[in-house]
């Protein structure tokens, strides 16, 4: 009975009683043949052509080799090819000159593995195809990565490119970062035992550092039922009295005009010159603004409040039970206003006269 061969790595299986005197050489050729398989080092130009890897029955093959470099400067997408029906690991190393070309090591008949440019790649061919054992390489190569585990950065920092975010499990943006070229300062998040509360706060270089949280538009901070501490106001100084005051809440609590007044004069509160108070009020909230008005020889007072420059559905109330007829000479008045939303476009101004002298 004549000798056969093994499936995958084609080595002479031969009958007893058979080959009487070739035993050794064949022997001997068979384990180099299990030499090749487990240590074989091949390099395979793939520059001008798909390669076809050839798997020979009892002789020295390509497609035997434990490690597989592919050579050449690509002219156009490249595929190696494993015979079908072997079942085989490989180590490939990608060792081509890519020019934006792919290179697939896959069977004659079925799918396989695209190799990362320059890389490192261990394939398993299950006879049928070409299939990912794991690759070599670095983590920016696979694109969706996953944990088993948590992640320890061991001592070490986790760099974020600008404008990019860390996201929710549907990939949703939660937290978005922004770089500053030189930065210095940052933001430091810390946690706390019992009985103690976290904190977030400014830290860096500089001595003294604010903490800025901005709304987006003409959103607003929101806080819980937390107390507030250590607030300071915008003051908008001005040194014309002009005949209508416009208050911009958005921009300014307190408008201080640094001359007497000239005139009885209007006042206007507002959100800005692109927001109205309605716009950044809701309906039962509350916003207080100072006018802060020196006076002469002559006093003049405040004689018409408007809400987003009318008077129409605006209910203005004085502290004592009526309006001012009069300023105070040679003093400062300062007037408060403060504005509740009662309804759409529907005001009612809290508004008091106080002497400053």
């Amino acid at each position: 009975m004549a000798s056969s061969y093994s499936t995958d790595l084609k080595l002479e299986l031969m009958v007893t009683g058979e080959n009487s005197g070739t035993w050794g050489d064949k022997t001997n050729t068979n384990l180099n043949l299990v030499q090749q398989a487990i240590a074989g080092y091949e390099e395979i130009d793939v520059a001008s052509a798909d390669v076809t890897l050839a798997m020979t029955n009892a002789a020295l093959s390509n497609a035997r080799n434990a490690v597989l470099k592919l050579t050449g400067t690509l002219a156009a997408d490249r595929e190696v090819l494993v015979p079908d029906g072997i079942e085989k690991t490989y180590i490939v190393v990608d060792g081509t000159t890519r020019a934006g070309f792919t290179l697939t090591i896959k069977t004659v008949s079925g799918t396989g593995v695209a190799i990362p440019a320059g890389k490192t790649v261990m394939v398993f061919s299950d006879g049928t195809n070409v299939v990912d054992v794991f690759f070599l390489k670095d983590v920016v190569e696979d694109t969706t990565p996953q944990l088993g585990g948590n992640l320890d950065a061991n001592g070490n920092n986790i760099l974020i490119d600008d404008t990019n975010f860390i996201g929710d499990e549907s990939g949703n943006e939660q937290i978005k970062f922004s770089t500053t070229a030189s930065a210095v300062n940052e933001v430091q998040v810390k946690n706390a035992a019992t009985g103690n509360a976290p904190a977030i706060s400014a830290t860096g270089d500089d001595t003294n550092l604010d903490l800025n949280i901005n709304p987006k538009g003409i959103g607003r901070v929101t806080l819980g039922a937390g107390k507030i501490e250590q607030v300071a106001e915008k003051v908008t100084q001005t040194a014309t009295a002009t005949s209508t005051a416009v208050i911009d809440v958005i921009t300014q609590a307190v408008l201080q005009y640094t001359t007497d007044a000239a005139a009885n004069w209007t006042v206007n509160i507002r959100g800005d010159g692109s927001n109205t108070m309605d716009s950044i009020l809701d309906t039962g909230e509350s916003l207080t603004a100072v006018h802060m008005v020196p006076q002469g020889g002559t006093a003049y007072y405040n004689t018409q409040v408007q809400v987003d420059g009318t008077t129409t559905n605006v209910t203005t109330v004085w502290q004592g039970g009526s309006a001012p007829t009069s300023g105070n000479t040679n003093s400062t008045d300062v007037y408060t206003y403060t504005t509740i939303k009662t309804a759409a476009t529907t005001f009612t101004v809290l508004a008091s006269q106080t002497q400053f002298a």
